[in-house]
């Protein structure tokens, strides 16, 4: 199985991808299956967000893009700015992840929801699109934003160790 913790700006080969959900991009600890088939265990410091065409690399050295799954989303549009604003403080008021797109917002599809934002008057159609909804005012970034190094650790990668229990030292 390989390791993945090692997020890389640009490489010369791409050895295999991963195709991923959001929340499977969201995860810090994921034991994922490659486009080939083969297992790749991943190491990511809580927090961190996979994007769409992100590389990343372990001690085998192998280079993995991560793909954006398309997921089942809803694209609202409004007839104005102010009505899509309107639906985008109404859905932040629930705390819904939500994508800002130019003219539109995109969030997964929930009936509810629906329900809610034609009820403020949006347009909402269902689509298989990737979801990349915003990190938050607080959550840091989604690993972008801020330059790399080259070849940037983003966690520590857990040793195996020997668990102790209790009356292991009474047998010592």
């Amino acid at each position: 199985m390989l390791t993945l913790h090692t997020r890389l700006e640009r490489a010369d080969r791409i050895d295999d991808e991963a195709v991923l959900a959001y929340d499977q991009r969201e995860r810090c600890r994921l034991r994922l299956t490659l486009a080939s088939g083969a297992t790749a265990a991943l190491f990511l410091p809580r927090g961190s967000v996979l994007r769409d065409g992100d590389l990343l690399t372990g001690p085998e050295g192998a280079v993995v893009r991560i793909r954006a799954a398309l997921e089942a989303t809803y694209r609202v549009s409004a007839q104005d700015a102010q009505a899509l604003v309107r639906c985008a403080f109404h859905l932040g008021n629930r705390h819904g992840q939500v994508q800002i797109g130019a003219d539109h917002l995109r969030i997964r599809a929930d009936p509810v929801l629906r329900e809610m934002l034609a009820g403020l008057g949006a347009t909402v159609f269902e689509q298989q699109a990737p979801f990349h909804p915003e990190p938050g005012a607080y959550g840091g970034g989604h690993g972008h934003g801020h330059d790399h190094e080259p070849r940037h650790l983003l966690a520590p990668v857990p040793l195996r160790q020997k668990i102790h229990r209790p009356g292991d030292a009474e047998r010592a």
